[in-house]
Formats: structure tokens, C-alpha cells, sequence
């Protein structure tokens, strides 16, 4: 076990810089955590705003003091003491927006211990972004993880997904119930092993998003992928690896896609090579028809620049968004609900108008069809903060990039609902004693996505308005989930001192290594609790933002999964390019 530690550390400190990597030892779940100084545990780009969160007290002034040496760089008042009532405390903040200068810091408190260490540097998101683009290679299926590439991580290929059986569910004339067909590739959805399309769906487009908005961030950033060295950016060589799986689950005969890939049940905690379990194709749905429509007209955009490489993909994507887009005019209302013999995640949604212009619109973008604008039918469509069940935000996060191509009116149409989504979590923020725009319904299973996807609507704000309002907000959105809030945790696997170690993730279960593998984004406080009763420990709070525990056993607060990684790269990758830009 000396030898796995030490070998995890190492490929920590190749990813993230050892700073990044000093996590603390392990606690016990239900331990109390004393009052501490929040922050923000990787650190802050010089031109951002800078608050720490400080419980009240103690001290009316902070220091924020040279790591080292000791010398005070910047001092100042907190401000007044308020009640966060999603942690049940009374909290002063430290703002000190006003220190740019690069280096290693500590903030001080009379009374409290100094705050962790932090950065200020202009790349202090850069090997936080790789990482958590990493994570999508450590969870591919249908190859093996060589040591070269996965270091300790290195694994034996699991579910070539060659033989995947048509269920009842999903059985058709010319597909009857017990064919075989091949479904390889993709990624793991989750803590799991099975891949779902309606998952995948947010998940790919908003990896897709963050390269078609910043193209040039992620051009030449290598990852040492399988694909590394060639002429494609890795990002996009990744998300390759899952979109040719969803062409697989497309039925070419009616242009339906099947809802997912799986087994029957829940595999062990075992590696991917020991969950042999028979998987099914499972049911064709609306929700997946349209998801799989949506991301296909996108890739289509994106991908076509990449012809070389891929080619004839971007013609194959469109065919495929058109078709699977037919098929869901044509069965508008398919819900989808486990068979009674399939018991793996549902994903199930029962109302699609959300879906319907959001696949309308990435049609209408890619095709240039007038039909398609028609069916976006913009007006009544709401601006919400994306998540798998409710994609209306990203058609308008879409819009939003293509607004100068459209009608005047429907640029003005855009603008708004993008500003006004925008101004609500701005004004979140700053009501919110802690300065963190995060609401009591906000701690749902998977908070650390609610507030990564809540990030990245605040920059598409700033990037339609330059109003710098909306970045701030944003940056207070990374500062949380990197250690400014009230568990002390830093919630990305590897990245700062002290980060999940027991994350409800298969694969970093079961492979006999201490650190979990790096880069993954755990799904953060949760006052629902649903796991308590599989639990040996309790939760250590019931209130919304400290009802978190860093145990196995904890999948309503403590799994990965691909759609909350994928707004952490959008955001982190979009602070590295927007501040750079100031």
C-alpha cells in the first residue's frame, strides 16, 4: 500500500503540482468539523474577485500573509457578521480582490487557524481542466488503461460491449427480442458501469460547448490519451471515444435511439473486467431521441473543421440528427420507465419541451432551415440552469454563441433571456451571507453540478454583456466548489489539501489504491440523504450545504459522474481564457 500511495502522489504532482496534492489524511465521515477559514483551495487568477468565507466571531480584520515568509501582503475589515441559513452559521467574508500579485498565500483571522494554502497565478485552473478532461479517458469502456498513459491507474479492458443483447423493451421486426449487435465504446456514466444516453446527452454537449466557445484554450492542450499527437484537439479526440458509441445506439431502421446501454442490475464494487453481467440495449424514448439529436446536429458543427481526421463524420452526425429528430416528431411523447427486470438508473423525464427546442435549435444552427426555427417556438422557452431532466438553457446557451447569425428580433429575444437568468443568480449571489449563489433547492443530488452548470450560464451572461458582475458571481461559484464552503472540502478528487478519498466510484473502489483517480468532481451536499440507511455513519449535518459525506457508501453525495465533470471543464477552461483576456 506504501508503494500504491506514493505512486498516486506522483502522478498527482505530474497532473496538478504538488501544492494541489498535499491532501490531508482521510476523516472519519461523521466528524465535526471545527470553524475554519473558507477558501478557495487552488487559488484565484490575479484579476478575479477574491473572497474567503470566515466564521464569525473571532476578529473584525484578516490578513493574507506570503506562505513562508510570513510577510503581510494585504490587510483588511470583514465584512459584517450574517446567518447562512444553509449551514445553520453566522459568517464574515474576506474580500481581497485587491491583491494581483502571483505567489503562494495564507489568510489570517485573530483566534483561527490560518487558512490552507492558495495561489494567485494566471494558470491556476489550467491542470485542474486537463485533469478533469482525464477523468473521461479513466472512465472509457471497451479499452484497456495502459501504465503509460493511466500510471497507477493502468487497468484491463472491461465490456467490449460486442454482444449486447436486443431486451423486450426495445425489440422491433427487424431487431426481435436476444439479438446481438456491437455497442463499444463510450464512457461510464457514473459510479456505475452502464452508459446512458439522456447522461450523455448534457455531458458531450457541454464538452462540445467549451471547445466550439473557446476553440483555441484547447487546441494543442495534450493529455498523453491514446490519441495524443495527432492533429485533433485531445478534447475533442475524447469526446469522440463516446459519440461513436451513441451513433451505436441509434436503430437505423426508424432513426430511434435507445434510451441505454445495461445491465440488469448494479454491478459489485469490482474493476470493469470482473462486471460480466449480460448488457441489453433497453428501450427507444423521446428524451433520448432528442438528447442524441441535439448533440449530433453540434458535433456536426464542430467536428467538420476535423474532416481529415474523421472523416465523413460531420455528414454522418447531421444524417443522424435529422433522423433521430424524425423519430421523435413522430413519437413525441415516449416516456421512459425501467422495465420491471431492469433496475440501473432511470433517467427517466416525463415532459419534452425542453428537449424539443433544444434539438431544434442545434438542428437550426448546424442545418440553417428555417423548420427548425419554427419549431424552437423561442418565446414561451425558459432560461434555466441546465441539468439532464431540464435542457432549456442550452439552446439558449447555444443561441447565445450564435446570436449574430439570427434575426434581429431574435437576437434581442436572446439577449434577454440570457441576461435575465444571469441578473437572478447575481443577485443570488450577493443576498447570500456566505457569497455564494446557491439556493436551499440548489443541494439536490449532484449540488457541485447544479453550481458548475450555474457558473457557466453567469459566463455566458458576461460574455453577451461584459459585464463583470456576472464573472464575479461565476468565480464565487469555482471558489465553493474548491474549498469555500462550509465541509472544508476542496470537491475535485486530487485537487487541493483536502479532497474526497472514498468517492462512490467503482473503479477507484475496488483497484487497491488509496487516492481516487484524480479529476473527478464529486456530487457535493445533499440534505436528502437517501444512502443514510446504507450508510455505517451518519451524516454530520442535515442542513443543505454541510449534509455531505466522504464514504463509499454515500452515491447521493459522494458519486462522479460525466455531467457534472462537464461543466467543471466548461467553467474552468472559460476563467483560464476570459481573465486572460482582461
Amino acid at each position: 500500500m506504501f508503494n500504491a500511495r506514493c505512486s498516486a502522489l506522483v502522478l498527482c504532482v505530474l497532473l496538478a503540482g504538488l501544492a494541489a496534492c498535499q491532501s490531508e489524511p482521510p476523516r472519519e465521515a461523521s466528524e465535526v468539523v471545527e470553524a475554519s477559514i473558507q477558501v478557495n483551495q487552488l487559488g484565484y487568477p490575479p484579476q478575479a474577485v477574491k473572497e474567503a468565507t470566515v466564521p464569525a466571531g473571532f476578529g473584525d480584520t484578516f490578513e493574507v500573509v506570503e506562505q513562508g515568509s510570513g510577510r503581510t501582503a494585504y490587510s483588511g475589515a470583514l465584512s459584517a457578521a450574517e446567518r447562512w441559513p444553509h449551514s445553520g452559521e453566522s459568517v464574515r467574508r474576506a474580500d481581497f480582490s485587491e491583491l494581483t500579485q502571483p505567489g503562494h498565500y495564507r489568510l489570517r483571522v485573530p483566534g483561527l487557524e490560518e487558512s490552507r494554502a492558495f495561489l494567485i497565478d494566471g494558470s491556476v485552473y489550467a491542470s485542474l481542466n486537463d485533469a478533469a478532461v482525464k477523468a473521461y479517458y479513466f472512465n472509457r469502456a471497451s479499452m484497456a488503461l495502459e501504465e503509460e498513459r493511466a500510471g497507477v491507474y493502468a487497468r484491463a479492458l472491461g465490456h467490449p460491449d460486442e454482444q449486447v443483447e436486443i431486451h423486450r423493451s426495445a425489440a422491433s421486426a427487424e431487431r426481435p427480442e436476444g439479438t446481438t449487435l456491437a455497442s463499444p465504446r463510450g464512457w461510464y456514466d457514473a459510479g456505475d458501469y452502464n452508459k446512458y444516453i439522456v447522461n450523455s446527452g448534457i455531458s458531450t454537449y457541454t464538452l462540445l460547448a467549451a471547445y466550439e466557445h473557446f476553440p483555441r484554450y484547447y487546441q494543442g492542450r495534450e493529455l498523453n490519451i491514446p490519441e495524443s499527437g495527432d492533429a485533433v484537439p485531445d478534447l475533442l479526440n475524447e469526446v469522440m471515444w463516446n459519440l461513436s458509441w451513441m451513433l451505436t445506439m441509434q436503430d437505423p431502421n426508424d432513426g430511434g435511439v435507445y434510451h441505454k446501454l445495461t445491465t440488469k442490475r448494479f454491478s459489485d464494487k469490482v474493476m470493469p473486467d470482473q462486471a460480466t453481467a449480460q448488457r441489453y440495449f433497453v428501450k427507444k424514448g423521446t428524451a433520448a431521441a432528442l438528447n442524441f439529436a441535439a448533440v449530433m446536429a453540434v458535433a456536426s458543427r464542430v467536428y467538420a473543421d476535423y474532416d481529415t481526421a474523421y472523416p465523413d463524420f460531420s455528414d454522418i452526425a447531421r444524417t443522424a440528427a435529422v433522423a433521430a429528430w424524425e423519430w421523435a416528431k413522430a413519437n413525441p411523447e415516449v416516456i421512459y420507465r425501467n422495465p420491471e427486470d431492469i433496475h440501473t438508473g432511470e433517467y427517466g423525464d416525463e415532459e419534452f419541451h425542453d428537449e424539443f427546442a433544444w434539438a431544434a435549435a442545434e438542428l437550426y444552427l448546424t442545418t440553417g432551415e428555417p423548420k427548425y426555427w419554427e419549431a424552437i417556438a423561442p418565446t414561451p422557452v425558459e432560461n434555466r440552469v441546465p441539468n439532464w431532466a431540464d435542457s432549456s438553457g442550452l439552446a439558449w446557451l447555444s443561441l447565445a454563441e450564435h446570436r449574430a447569425s439570427l434575426p434581429e428580433a431574435a437576437q434581442a429575444l436572446v439577449a434577454e433571456r440570457v441576461k435575465s437568468l444571469g441578473d437572478e443568480l447575481y443577485h443570488e449571489w450577493r443576498r447570500s451571507a456566505a457569497g455564494v449563489p446557491m439556493r436551499a433547492e440548489d443541494f439536490v443530488w449532484g449540488s457541485n453540478g447544479v453550481a458548475m452548470n450555474s457558473a457557466m450560464m453567469l459566463i455566458a451572461a458576461y460574455r453577451l454583456t461584459d459585464n463583470e458582475n456576472y464573472l464575479a458571481a461565476a468565480q464565487s461559484l469555482m471558489d465553493y466548489v474548491l474549498g469555500r464552503n462550509p465541509t472544508g472540502y476542496s470537491y475535485v478528487t486530487g485537487y487541493g489539501a483536502k479532497t474526497p478519498m472514498h468517492i462512490h466510484h467503482r473503479p477507484s473502489a475496488a483497484d487497491g489504491i488509496e487516492a481516487p483517480v484524480p479529476g473527478f468532481l464529486a456530487g457535493g451536499p445533499h440534505s436528502g440523504q437517501q444512502d443514510a440507511g446504507d450508510c455505517p455513519v451518519a451524516y454530520p449535518s442535515d442542513k443543505p450545504a454541510k449534509s455531505y459525506l466522504d464514504h463509499w457508501c454515500s452515491y447521493a453525495s459522494n458519486e462522479v459522474t460525466i455531467n457534472w465533470n462537464a461543466p467543471l471543464i466548461y467553467v474552468s477552461g472559460a476563467l483560464q481564457v476570459l481573465y486572460e483576456e482582461d
